[in-house]
């Protein structure tokens, strides 16, 4: 089967967050796909399928070490530049992923972006959750400005520190996060960057994700027009020696957010 490594969300070569891409996955088993996800231990790991719905260009299963995710921002992106590497011609203007979180639509331009999907889960966390939160981050409750819920899929919930240099400063304690996947966010002064990102979620067999496209969606459709401007750019993946750049953008009542792609590996694979 074809193969795809793809980079997302930089634009120097080897600064974002890789996703690995398997084409024409439709014979495959769910058993084999989540072993070949442990075994190329990144983040996430996608396989590309026909499409059930004919509204949708192609369908996307997307893996994390840990066990299948509906929905994740940076592999949608690497998944679809992918797909179009390999000849994929959409049916419309825009390309359409059909993935567990319904469809989801990835428009061309620079570069691709996707649209935000509805959050599945938004609102206040509860002061167990909280409490649970400042133990994870190892911060007393008076460093968080904001919390709340902004759970596309993935189980996120987002935290606003007081700056960009409060959030790089994070040390987690990773024994105490338990299924808490904790996006947080802290804004930078002046510059070309609004804000500072860290995901992370050790329960998904990564502590901390380099560059994450769904944690940004739902950080943008919580502060965007709001705490942040309509549009703006985030950094994320610094701690780890990334260089991660999500843009986003609030155009009415729908998100997008996009960065760069291109592909580092290209090859073929055996399962």
């Amino acid at each position: 089967m074809r193969f795809s490594q793809v980079d997302v969300f930089a634009s120097e070569p080897l600064r974002g967050n890789p996703v690995a891409v398997v084409h024409g996955a439709d014979g495959l088993t769910d058993d084999q796909m989540a072993a070949f996800a442990r075994w190329t231990n990144l983040s996430e790991t996608t396989f590309l399928l026909t499409p059930t719905d004919p509204a949708a260009d192609y369908r996307l299963r997307i893996w994390t070490p840990g066990g299948e995710l509906p929905f994740a921002g940076h592999p949608t992106l690497g998944s679809a530049h992918a797909w179009l590497e390999a000849g994929g011609v959409p049916a419309g203007e825009d390309l359409v992923q059909e993935c567990g979180a319904g469809l989801v639509t990835i428009r061309r331009g620079e570069t691709l972006a996707f649209a935000a999907p509805p959050l599945v889960r938004s609102g206040p966390v509860d002061a167990a959750d909280v409490a649970g939160i400042c133990r994870a981050l190892r911060v007393p409750e008076s460093a968080i400005v904001e919390s709340t819920w902004i759970d596309n899929g993935p189980g996120w919930v987002g935290v606003l520190l007081e700056d960009a240099a409060a959030v790089l400063a994070l040390d987690p304690d990773w024994a105490a996060f338990g299924d808490l996947k904790i996006g947080v966010v802290g804004p930078y002064a002046d510059g070309p960057l609004a804000v500072e990102v860290r995901a992370f979620c050790p329960g998904y067999g990564m502590p901390e994700d380099p560059v994450t496209g769904s944690l940004n969606a739902g950080i943008g459709q919580w502060l965007a027009g709001g705490r942040l401007p309509t549009s703006y750019v985030a950094s994320q993946g610094t701690v780890l020696q990334r260089a991660g750049r999500v843009h986003v953008v609030l155009e009415g009542s729908e998100l997008w957010v996009g960065g760069d792609t291109r592909t580092t590996v290209a090859g073929t694979v055996e399962l």
